[in-house]
C-alpha cells in the first residue's frame, strides 16, 4: 500500500536518509524541519499517509503536535521517532493514538513495518467512518415516529411494549418497524442494536 509519509524532524541529514529510504520503499515523501511547518502546510488526511514525528522538535514538540493535530480532527496517523526513550512520554502518545514509538537509529525493516502497520489501520478507520456516515444518513430517513420506535426496539422492547408506551397499537408498530427496517437496510434486530451501538446511541447501561 502506498502512501505519503509526512516526516517532522530538525536534524536535516536525518531527512535526507529517511526520505531515501522511503523513496525506495515506494512512498511518497514530503518533510518539515518543525511541527509548524507541518502545521502551516496543512497536510491533506483524506488520502493513505502518515506522519514520522520526533519528540524532541525545537518550538512546538511532538506531543503538542499531536495534540493540535487531534483537536483539528487530523486522521493521518503518527508514528513517534526519538533518540531519547522516555516512559511517560511514550505512554502518554500511545494513549492519544500514536500508532508507534520508534527509537532512533531505527532499522528499515522496523520504519517500514510501522508505516504499513499506520496505513492499514488509516484504512480501515476510514471505511468504518464512512459506513457510520451512512448509517447516519439512513436514520435521519426515519420520520419522528419511526425514530421513537428505533430508539425503543434497541433497547430490548418488545411490539406490545412499545404499542403501550407510544399510545398505539401493535399493528401500528409492526407496520413502523417494518419501516425502520428497510429504512436502515438491515435484516435483524442484532443488526439494528448493533448500529445504535456504534453510533453512540446506547450507553453502556442499556437504558
Amino acid at each position: 500500500m502506498s502512501g505519503l509519509v509526512h516526516v517532522v524532524d530538525d536534524d536535516a541529514s536525518f531527512r535526507t536518509a529517511i526520505e531515501r529510504r522511503l523513496k525506495l520503499a515506494g512512498y511518497e515523501v514530503a518533510t518539515y524541519a518543525s511541527a509548524q511547518d507541518l502545521l502551516d502546510a496543512a497536510p491533506d488526511d483524506t488520502r493513505p499517509g502518515c506522519i514520522l514525528l520526533d519528540v524532541r522538535i525545537p518550538g512546538l514538540s511532538g506531543p503538542e503536535l499531536q495534540s493540535r493535530l487531534i483537536a483539528a480532527g487530523s486522521n493521518l496517523p503518527i508514528i513517534f521517532l526519538t533518540g531519547h526513550a522516555d516512559t511517560p512520554t511514550t505512554v502518554q502518545a500511545i494513549k492519544a493514538g500514536a500508532e508507534d514509538f520508534l527509537t532512533k537509529p531505527v532499522s528499515s525493516e522496523l520504519l517500514l513495518d510501522a508505516i504499513a502497520r499506520a496505513l492499514v489501520r488509516q484504512d480501515a478507520a476510514r471505511s468504518q467512518r464512512g459506513r457510520l456516515d451512512g448509517f447516519r444518513v439512513h436514520l435521519a430517513t426515519l420520520t419522528q415516529r419511526e425514530r421513537q420506535v428505533f430508539d425503543l426496539i434497541v433497547r430490548g422492547k418488545i411490539n406490545k411494549q412499545i404499542a403501550y408506551e407510544l399510545g398505539t397499537t401493535e399493528r401500528t408498530v409492526k407496520a413502523h418497524r417494518h419501516q425502520v427496517m428497510e429504512k436502515m437496510q438491515v435484516h435483524s434486530l442484532a443488526e439494528l442494536v448493533s448500529i445504535a451501538e456504534r453510533l453512540g446511541m446506547l450507553d453502556s447501561n442499556g437504558g
